[in-house]
Formats: structure tokens, C-alpha cells, sequence
């Protein structure tokens, strides 16, 4: 499908704000600017350009630090004068180092939950890469799969427990245990949640998208 770039409602400037969503995670990356220019070279290259108010020209995220961002998807908003850009990014998308240029919280009422699961995975990660005496993600790996997969039985064991129960916070927290344990098995078997996503994608929306036809 191709897309007339000319039908975007530029400001009188001939600008469109582009807000840079995390594909995987959701999180808000960045808000920049686009020319018309930038909204096509974005489309054709699959990587994000933006215009820089400052500096009067064009640019290419990640041309100078590496840190370029893949386009997965892009929307319209109902007034065509706002973009919505999803990308999967390689590096920091903020020029502080940062992951997102959304790091300093000026107010909040609650823990925000969304990237819980892939900061966990990080973790995770990390303790794989740099084990750290004492810490249990650390004994898992040492022990190796059999003892993982040892503890996924059981937690799923302990979820059946308090599901029949009718105990919420019981099956609450064994379920959250089964999750880290699933995450660790995930990790050994170099299977990304990324993969499970995609997985559920082909099992469930494809499928409905094909009934629907």
C-alpha cells in the first residue's frame, strides 16, 4: 500500500508532529517534528527522519550515534495532523543516553505496569551475563534447565492450588512466580517474549482477520 504524503495537514510551517512508540514495549520514545520530506524518506527507508526546528534541516535518527530506529508501523491520528510512529529501537532514543526521552516524572499516582515484563527480561539478562553471588536468578543458571523447569512444575502446581481455592491473592502470586520461572526458562532456550507475542499474533488476530474475510 502506498500513501500520498500530500494528504497530512502540516502546520503553517509545513511541519507534523511524529510521537516514537517503543514496538515492543509500548513506551513513548521521543516527540519530533516532520517535514514532508522526512514523513517520505521515513516510508521509504523504514527508519525514522525528522526535521530539527533548530538546526533548520533534515536529519536521520541515529546517523551520527547509531542509535537509527526500524519502522514497524505507522498511523494517522482522525485530524491526519498528528503521527504516530512504532518502531523497534537500537539503542537510546533520547540524546542523554536515556531509553526514552520521557525519563524525568514530574507527577504520579500510580506505578506505571506496562514494561514490567521486559525490564524483568532485562534483568534477567544481565544476571545471565553478569551472575552475581547470591542472587537467585544467578542459582537458577548455575543449577541449569532441569532445576528451572523443576520450578515452573511447580508454581503451575501451586496455581492450580489456589485457583481451586478461590484464593486471588494466592493464585496472584504464584502466578507472578511462574512468569519470572518462565522467564528464566525463556532465557536459557533463547526464546524472546518478542517470539511468544508474534506467536499469539498467528494464533489469535490472524486467525480472527481470516474469519472475518
Amino acid at each position: 500500500m502506498t500513501f500520498d504524503v500530500n494528504l497530512l495537514k502540516y502546520d503553517d510551517k509545513g511541519l507534523i508532529p511524529a510521537i516514537v512508540q517503543d514496538d515492543s514495549t509500548g513506551e513513548v520514545l521521543m516527540l519530533a517534528y516532520m517535514n514532508q520530506e522526512a514523513v517520505q524518506k521515513t516510508i521509504d527507508t523504514k527508519e525514522t527522519w525528522f526535521y530539527s526546528r533548530s538546526r533548520q534541516e533534515l536529519w536521520h535518527k541515529g546517523a551520527t550515534s547509531g542509535n537509527t530506529q526500524t519502522v514497524t508501523r505507522i498511523e494517522k491520528d482522525c485530524d491526519d495532523d498528528t503521527l504516530l510512529v512504532t518502531v523497534t529501537p537500537n539503542g537510546p532514543a533520547c540524546h542523554t543516553g536515556e531509553q526514552t526521552c520521557f525519563y524525568e516524572t514530574i507527577q504520579e499516582h500510580k506505578t506505571p505496569t506496562r514494561t514490567v515484563i521486559h525490564e524483568l527480561v532485562e534483568n534477567i539478562k544481565d544476571r545471565k551475563a553478569n551472575p552475581v553471588e547470591g542472587a537467585y536468578t544467578t542459582y537458577l543458571f548455575n543449577e541449569g534447565i532441569d532445576k528451572v523447569l523443576k520450578k515452573v512444575g511447580e508454581e503451575a502446581a501451586e496455581v492450580i492450588i489456589g485457583a481451586k481455592n478461590t484464593d486471588q491473592e494466592e493464585v496472584i502470586w504464584e502466578v507472578s512466580d511462574l512468569i519470572y520461572h518462565t522467564l528464566v526458562l525463556l532465557e536459557i532456550l533463547d526464546v524472546s517474549v518478542d517470539d511468544i507475542k508474534e506467536e499469539l499474533v498467528k494464533r489469535h488476530i490472524q486467525k480472527q482477520g481470516e474469519r472475518n474475510e
